[in-house]
């Protein structure tokens, strides 16, 4: 089918944070979306108000009658749901059109210019504000993030008349290997979900495919002193970037009084007096990558500069929760031990005079079995941890992989405890830092609420 002649799409798995972006696309154009997740969450309950039907039983029953006529009806599914999930069997067993949200993505990127944004980590905030930017900009643009935008309270943009599409390019399970972008920049390449992809040289060979599906007229922007090897087609143009170095670097930085302004060198046009609107030393190099996607959109230099001083960030991704005298604390979804080791540089070119202490939650037993010594490399650049159990999203846990394999190596200087989620309050409460920092992707945010309660008990 032709997105066209989609009168209705049902999602297995709609509550996930990329996958409700792609069926708010469907439900502001109008097509019926109907859908399944394990439990309901803020996002799932936002669709159902905003007209999805949506049910959280395993259970064909609920199918919405709109979404059982095969020949107008394309079923998405994410990959974390399990081949044998009775939906998608049913689906299948009659023929119905089934797709990976990428595969959808991956048909804007050829209806639309797809502007995507790779990488282990820093995506989600460089597409927020490559998207923020544009949006604001004459260009303006479709985008779907991997997070809740605070300047917009959603994780997706609407154009009608923009032939601009920003996209983040997961490559969990290969999904970006979907996507044909007329643009994009690749932040890092440090190896994860060897679950999937069994070595490092796989991984990196993965980011190496994803060059090659660059339109023959489009641009690829890679971070400095990437491993990977690109593979793009005669006629794509190659930039670097960095903080400090590469075609698109920062110059004339000034870090003081809670601001961070630079000079923008680009080949595209420098831009002078660029300010961060979420100031922390991360959003350099996140900032300067977005930068170039609106560059080469067409945005000026005056929306630019306008636009990342007014970006207000993604939710879990640096995210202040409280700062005053006596206490300082945020959100960062960091899962992976380069995210974490930047997370705290960051915080430590803020607040190098504190005491500072990290909540962390890992995520994945097989992250952790692959990781655990790098895990510990990064938190012990901290005062502080507290440490939790294993988060296991889709996975059933590994004999002899838990925490302690992260506890047990932690510099012995740093103060540190092992505990449930349930006690990290008690455990706030008993710290003598003054700089909190909450880490994970998984249900550890749960407990930002009572964390508040006893900072501000302080």
């Amino acid at each position: 089918m032709e997105i066209s002649e989609i009168k209705a799409v049902y999602f297995v798995g709609i509550g996930g944070i990329g996958m409700s972006a792609v069926a708010r696309y469907f439900l502001r154009k109008g097509v019926c979306v109907g859908g399944y997740d394990r439990t309901p969450s803020d996002l799932t309950r936002k669709l159902q108000e905003e007209g999805a039907m949506i049910h959280y039983e395993e259970d064909v029953e609920q199918i919405p009658a709109p979404c059982r006529e095969k020949e107008a009806c394309l079923v998405v599914y994410t990959p974390a749901i399990p081949d044998e999930h009775a939906e998608l069997v049913y689906f299948r067993a009659r023929g119905f059109e089934i797709e990976k949200r990428a595969q959808v993505l991956g048909r804007l990127t050829r209806s639309h210019k797809g502007l995507c944004v790779a990488g282990t980590h820093g995506k989600t905030t460089t597409s927020s504000m490559a998207a923020h930017i544009l949006h604001q900009s004459h260009v303006d643009c479709n985008a779907f993030l991997g997070g809740i935008t605070k300047n917009y309270g959603t994780n997706y943009i609407l154009s009608d008349t923009s032939d601009y599409v920003v996209i983040e390019a997961d490559e969990f399970d290969r999904s970006f290997h979907w996507l044909a972008p007329y643009a994009s920049v690749i932040t890092a390449t440090d190896p994860d979900h060897l679950d999937i992809y069994g070595t490092k040289q796989a991984y990196l060979e993965s980011f190496t495919k994803y060059t090659s599906l660059i339109r023959p007229d489009g641009f690829l922007i890679l971070h400095e002193g990437l491993e990977m090897r690109p593979d793009v087609c005669e006629g794509v143009t190659v930039y670097t970037y960095s903080r400090a170095h590469g075609d698109f670097h920062a110059e004339n930085l000034r870090i003081g009084n809670g601001e961070i302004c630079f000079d923008l060198v680009s080949p595209l046009g420098n831009i002078s007096d660029v300010q961060l609107g979420v100031p922390v030393g991360v959003n350099i190099e996140n900032g300067i990558a977005a930068m170039a996607l609106a560059q080469i959109a067409g945005a000026t230099a005056d929306e630019i500069r306008s636009a990342m001083a007014s970006f207000r960030g993604v939710d879990r991704r640096f995210d202040f929760k409280l700062k005053c005298d006596k206490a300082v604390f945020l959100t960062d979804y960091a899962h992976h031990p380069a995210e974490i080791r930047q997370s705290v540089v960051s915080i430590r070119e803020l607040y190098g005079d504190r005491k500072i202490a990290a909540i962390f939650q890992p995520h994945l037993y097989t992250r952790t079995r692959d990781f655990f010594k790098e895990f510990a490399e990064s938190l012990s650049l901290l005062d502080e941890v507290i440490l939790t159990d294993i988060y296991p999203a889709r996975e059933a846990p590994i004999p002899g992989v838990t925490s302690r394999l992260i506890y047990d190596r932690l510099a012995p200087e740093v103060k540190k405890c092992l505990c449930r989620k349930e006690e990290v309050p008690e455990m706030v409460r008993r710290s003598d830092a003054d700089v909190f920092i909450l880490l994970g992707a998984g249900d550890i945010d749960a407990y930002v609420p009572q964390i508040m309660e006893v900072l501000k008990a302080r």
